[in-house]
This record gives structure tokens, C-alpha cells and sequence, in this order.
């Protein structure tokens, strides 16, 4: 089966080397794809092929480009000869990446065929595929009994000729203290009858069967094979006439280049900046006359397991056997069906539906010639070629969002295998602010001398580590981030033990700032402000300019100064100029506004009145407190004669218990009794009565809650 080709170009963003395929995707007169799922389809045996390494047959590594998303494009360029296979090696971690990104482009009006490599089944599935199992390391006994039933040729020391019944364990005594020890036997049925011979005599086993033979022999050779897994051939094939270029370009995972700065300082000329870039060739080929590009940026870049066999899960279905055991299914009404029919017999009539086994809609097609079927095998799977225009705009489309930046090496580069480079790449002078930069999280007394650096190239700065020289002394270390032309970047390279800063914070008392009462609550609103007061003290000899930097906190709002010198995303930074000798001063205030709100029944009146005698609460507002206050006080006064009474009540109660055990032990005709029961009937009805008031208290509390709940709700002052 052949596998599904697809055009897959690889996008750029540049005219030049970083474009990498553009020039190979806009060519429409050769035969360009990009293989993302390579096949197996195979050549006819007799074609005639020529077969070399990459560079033996003329296509040596030509040009790479490094992306300092961890890959590289290695592009091959050369020529071949009628029909030929270049063969390439990669490592089998590198399969995956050629299998997502290779591209091959014949551009002498020859044909691509397939790309084959070697399969990444583990070797122990491959072994296990032969007659003769050889994995898990097995003894000559466990081989010899898996081929029970063969003719073999024994040679123990004399020849013996039979079928191996099997190999038989039995102990040996070895004399003296040892133990005696289990020693395998072979046994044969020949043309005398049965014979075991002793393994250990044993000099020589063939296997009669030829196939058998054959099949032990290809399974020795797939074991070899596995002891190189590293290394995995790639096959190319090339189908033309005559001379003609190809290309072979594919995607490798790559060490990320890097990049180093130098900057000189000088008082009476301009900055001078000097980059260089850090490129590490770790792949097994020398590089001889590369065309290297070095792309910046972070095109997005991942792995995708394609080396790796997949096994699609399929369902398990049960034999007919089974069927009594799920739901029965009933068929439907014989006229229904009848109806069916007919309707069926219609539409065939009409030629509406096939009635062969073609295609549905129509008869079959006719059976193409076998020689025309086979001549036709390769081109019909390359008909799924994506056409050209389409894959060139949608590498435009895709050049529109690009923000990648190359650097392309003029001179052709030479770099042996294993070995690392560093190549030039800015050369020119840059604008810079010297200035000292003060963050007390960094160092609490100190500033550090620093710069403010403008990339007045026309590069694409990335980033990386700069030294700085101050004339010919050596100041410091700095960093930078990647920096486009015309961005401006401050770098810090040194302690500046020459001036100090003196920070001091003072936090003032909270403040009220408004009341306001709504919907039941009280929203109460608070400032709190904060001092800083920076010292400079500057001990050189001339003004300098010191960048003081402040933690931005989205819960502060900056009071004083208005707006910061600079501000990023998460620091302010004011400049102030330090004369020499003479303390220069920053003042910074902030203040941050605090919400809070309480539920209204749940203020005592002490809170109330606190609030009610401060003068940032309006007059609307106090007396609605006082209101508050006033109507809480009534309801809790109602509340507290229900209480009372609901008291008297339990208080009677409790006598009138003491006073039935009494009259328990009591003659019912007795003074006391009779006192007793007149007394129990007046407390009965002081109950009565006191129920009767507490029911109107009740009722009287509910109307004062209920009238106090909805002016608390009401409330908007």
C-alpha cells in the first residue's frame, strides 16, 4: 500500500536563507512534495537503480539554518543520475523529525518515489515472528525444542541422522561433595529407534529443513541487527532520466544558538557594540562550505511520535453462539416490507440506483489492464499532492505573522563534527546613557552603574550576555533580552560603591474618608497613605543621574510625583539628578482606599455613635443612624417585656410543681388542700392573662422588626 503524500512547506518570514523552502515551493516545474507519513510502496524488482550515500552520489549537505527554537533546517543539494536511491543515516531519535518535516524536490521533470527506513517494532515482536524464537536469550536446549518433530544431522562425536523427540533434563552425580547437577539430553528417533545423546557430547546440529534453516539464519541476521539501534537508513528514490539537481531538506532537533556582546565605553566616541554568535555542530557529518543562517525568534516547534507502529483498538464482538443471550430483535410487518420491495424494484427500473457491485450511483467501471494497473500504482498515490499555488499562499499568509529575524553568514562556513563556532554578527556603534540604577531589593545601600542602551542598528538584538569594557578596563557583566531596532533597554554592570541611597519610610494614621448607608449596609471608606523619602548622596565628581526604582502595587495609587519617569510592568522608576557633595531628595507618597461593609443589625450602639460623632458622615446620614438607633431601641424594649413575662410564666410554673407534690401527699378534705387548690386556680389565671399579653407583644415585635427591616433596606443616604 502506498502511503498518503501531502505538501507541507516550511513557512519564512524573510527574503534569503531564512526563508529555507520558499524558492523550493514557488518552483512549479519539478516534482515537490513534503513528506509527512512516509509509505512503502515498492519499485518494480527490475527496475535498474543506482544506490550511494548522499554524498558519494553528489548530494552533500549545502545549507542550514538554526532557529533558536531548538531545530535546524539542513538542506542537501547535488545531482543524480538516471534511476537512483541515495541512501542517508540518522540517529533513531532524529526518525520522528524526518518523518514530520522532510521535503524532496526533483527538478529535472523526474519523479519522487518512496522514502523507506527501518521499522521501530521492537526487534523482540520481529523475533518472535520466525519459526525459532531466539529472544529472551534462549539456551541451545530451548532452540532444539522448538523445532520437535525435525529431521536433524547430529555429530556426537559420531554422526547420527533422526527426528529430535526433544531435550531431556536428568542428574548427573559429579562425585565427591558436590551436588549433582541437571545435564540436558537429545533425544532422536532414527532409522535403529530411539537414542539419547549427551548434549555436552555434542559437536555439531544441522537442521535438514531447508526453510526452517533459512528462517534461523534471517532471525540471527535480525538480532545482529538490533545491536546498532542507534543508526537507521533512509532510503531515498528518485525516478528519472538523464542528470538532473534534487534537494533534500528536513528538519533536526539542534542546539539553540547563542549569542555574547561585548560593548566599549568610551568618553570622546560612541558606544561600540560587538556580537557574536555560538554555534555548535553535534551532528556526525563535517560541515564543508554551509550556507548558515541564523534565525531569531520562536516559531512554534514540537514532536510527534511517527516512528513509533500504531495499533488501532478494534471492538470484540461475540459469535452468533452468544445471541440468545442479548435482547431479541423482531422484525417488522411482511406488507410493510412488500412495500419496500416494490418501491426498491422502482428506483432500479428508473437507473436511479446500481444493481452491480460498482461504485453506488452507477454500474462498475471496467478492470484496467494489469500492465496499465501497475504502471499506474505510483502515480495514482501521488495524485494526492497538494497543487503548488496553495501551499505558496498559504506560506504568505503565514510570512504576514511572522516576527522571525535572520542573520545570514556571507562566507560560507566549515565546521568539523563535534565541534562548536563563534561567528560574527554585529559589528557597529549604539547609542547609550550611562546612569546608576537603584533597587533596594537588589542592594539595599548601593546603586549599580548601568546604561541606558539603545539598539540603533538595524539587528535584531537576541539575547544574551554583555561585557562591558569602560575604555580599555574591564567594568562588568550585564544582560539584555531579545531587543528589536529602535528599543531602548537598561543594563547594570557594576556596584556604583561611589553613591548611596537612604530610603526611609513613614505610614500615617487611617483616615475616614465617607459613610454611606444602602440596601441594610453601611460602606464605610478608608484612606491609608505612605511616605517614602529617598537621599542621594552622590561622592563623584560630576552630576549624575540615578534611576530609583519602586515595586508598582496595583493596591497603592502614586499621589506624589504625579507620573513616574518610567514605568514598566511591574516597577516605577524616578530619575533624580545627585549634584556631587550635595543630597538630593525624592519624595514619593501613595495612598490605597479601603472598602469595608457591615451589616446594619449587626452594629451595636456604640459603633453607631462612634460613626454618628465623626465629621466626614453627613447630616443625611447621622440621622439615619439616629433613626436606626431609635427603632432598635423600641423593638428591643418590646422584646424585653415578652421576656419578662415569658419569665413570670416559667417562675409560676415551677411553684405550681412544688405545690402538686404537696397536695399529693395531702387529705383532699384538709384546709391546706383546699388553700392549695384556690391558689393553683388564681395563677392559672394570671397565666392565662400573662399568654394573652405575650401574644400581643409577640405580634407588636414582628410589626417593629419587620418596619425596622424594610427602612434598613430602603436606605440610599
Amino acid at each position: 500500500m502506498g502511503g498518503i503524500l501531502r505538501f507541507s512547506p516550511r513557512h519564512g518570514t524573510h527574503d534569503g536563507s531564512a526563508t529555507m523552502l520558499t524558492t523550493m515551493l514557488r518552483r512549479c516545474n519539478g516534482s515537490l512534495v513534503a513528506l509527512c507519513c512516509v509509505g512503502l510502496l515498492a519499485l518494480p524488482a527490475a527496475a535498474q537503480e543506482k544506490k550511494a550515500n548522499a554524498d558519494e552520489n553528489g548530494v552533500p549537505l549545502s545549507k542550514v539554518v538554526m532557529f533558536t527554537s531548538g531545530v535546524g533546517y539542513f538542506e542537501h543539494r547535488g545531482s543524480v543520475d538516471g534511476d537512483a536511491t541515495v541512501e542517508m543515516r540518522f540517529n533513531s531519535e532524529d526518525i520522528n523529525d524526518l518523518l514530520k518535516s522532510m521535503v524532496l524536490e526533483d527538478r529535472g521533470g523526474g519523479k519522487i518515489s518512496t522514502v523507506t527506513y527501518g521499522s521501530r517494532d521492537p526487534i523482540t515482536k520481529t523475533l518472535k515472528t520466525f519459526p525459532i524464537d531466539l529472544t529472551n536469550n534462549p539456551t541451545l536446549g530451548d532452540i532444539l525444542n522448538q523445532v520437535r518433530g525435525e529431521r536433524v544431522h547430529v555429530v556426537a562425536p559420531s554422526a547420527v541422522t533422526g527426528v529430535l523427540l526433544g531435550v531431556e533434563k536428568r542428574r548427573k552425580e559429579v562425585g565427591g561433595d558436590h551436588e549433582p547437577v541437571m545435564a540436558e539430553h537429545l533425544n532422536l528417533l532414527t532409522d535403529e529407534g530411539l537414542r539419547s545423546v549427551p548434549m555436552e557430547s555434542v559437536s555439531r546440529i544441522q537442521l535438514l529443513n531447508e526453510e526452517l534453516d533459512k528462517e534461523f539464519h534471517k532471525a540471527l541476521m535480525v538480532l545482529a541487527s538490533g545491536h546498532n539501534n542507534d543508526k537507521k537508513s533512509v532510503t531515498l528514490q528518485f525516478l528519472g532520466q538523464g542528470k538532473r539537481p534534487v534537494r533534500v531538506g528536513y528538519i533536526q532537533e539542534t542546539p539553540v544558538w547563542k549569542t555574547s556582546y561585548r560593548l566599549v565605553l568610551d568618553e570622546k566616541e560612541a558606544p561600540f557594540l560587538q556580537g557574536w554568535a555560538i554555534v555548535e555542530n553535534t551532528s556526525e557529518e563535517d560541515w564543508e562550505n554551509v550556507q548558515l543562517t541564523l534565525v531569531s525568534g520562536r516559531p512554534i516547534s514540537y514532536r510527534m511520535d511517527l516512528y513509533e507502529p500504531l495499533y488501532a483498538q478494534r471492538p470484540l464482538e461475540q459469535l452468533e453462539l452468544y445471541a440468545s443471550l442479548r435482547p431479541q430483535v423482531y422484525g417488522d410487518d411482511l406488507a410493510q416490507q412488500g412495500e419496500r420491495f416494490e418501491a426498491l424494484s422502482r428506483a432500479r427500473a428508473a437507473g436511479r440506483l446500481a444493481s452491480g457491485k460498482g461504485v453506488a450511483g452507477g454500474a462498475a467501471p471496467e478492470a484496467a489492464p494489469p500492465a496499465a494497473a501497475e504502471a499506474d500504482a505510483f502515480s495514482n498515490n501521488m495524485s494526492l499532492v497538494i497543487p503548488v499555488d496553495k501551499a505558496a499562499t498559504t506560506s504568505a499568509e503565514a510570512a504576514q505573522v511572522g516576527e522571525l529575524f535572520q542573520y545570514v553568514i556571507g562566507t560560507p562556513v566549515t565546521l568539523e563534527r563535534q565541534k562548536s563556532a563563534m561567528l560574527p554578527i554585529v559589528n557597529e556603534s549604539v547609542e547609550a546613557e550611562k546612569l546608576a540604577i537603584y533597587n533596594p531589593a537588589v542592594q539595599a545601600r548601593h546603586p549599580l552603574n548601568g546604561l541606558r542602551l539603545v539598539n540603533s542598528t538595524d539587528l535584531h538584538l537576541m539575547q544574551g550576555p554583555i561585557t562591558v569594557f569602560d575604555g580599555a578596563t574591564y567594568a562588568g557583566d550585564a544582560k539584555i533580552e531579545d531587543l528589536a531596532p529602535g528599543a531602548e533597554r537598561l543594563i547594570s554592570y557594576a556596584l556604583d560603591l561611589n553613591t548611596e541611597v537612604a530610603p526611609e519610610t513613614k505610614s500615617g494614621p487611617e483616615q475616614l474618608v465617607n459613610v454611606k448607608l444602602r440596601k441594610g449596609t453601611m460602606q464605610i471608606t478608608r484612606k491609608y497613605v505612605r511616605d517614602t523619602t529617598y537621599t542621594v548622596k552622590n561622592s563623584n565628581d560630576e552630576t549624575k543621574t540615578v534611576l530609583i526604582e519602586r515595586p508598582f502595587d496595583a493596591n497603592w495609587k502614586l499621589v506624589a510625583p504625579k507620573e513616574p519617569t518610567e514605568k514598566t510592568r511591574n516597577m516605577y522608576r524616578f530619575a533624580v539628578q545627585a549634584e556631587p557633595g550635595k543630597p538630593a531628595k525624592l519624595e514619593v507618597a501613595e495612598e490605597q482606599i479601603v472598602h469595608q461593609s457591615l451589616a446594619l443589625t449587626n452594629l451595636d450602639d456604640s459603633t453607631i455613635a462612634f460613626y454618628v460623632n465623626q465629621k466626614q458622615v453627613t447630616p443625611e446620614v447621622k440621622k439615619a443612624l439616629e433613626e436606626i438607633v431609635k427603632r432598635k431601641r423600641t423593638l428591643a424594649e418590646v422584646a424585653e417585656q415578652r421576656k419578662q413575662l415569658e419569665k413570670q410564666i416559667a417562675s409560676i410554673s415551677s411553684e405550681q410543681s412544688r405545690i402538686r407534690d404537696n397536695m399529693a401527699r395531702l387529705d383532699r378534705d384538709s384546709d391546706l388542700y383546699r388553700r392549695y387548690i384556690l391558689k393553683f386556680t388564681e395563677q392559672e389565671d394570671a397565666i392565662d392573662k400573662m399568654r394573652v399579653e405575650i401574644e400581643d407583644l409577640t405580634e407588636k415585635e414582628a410589626e417593629l422588626r419587620k418596619a425596622l427591616d424594610d427602612y434598613l433596606l430602603g436606605l440610599d443616604v
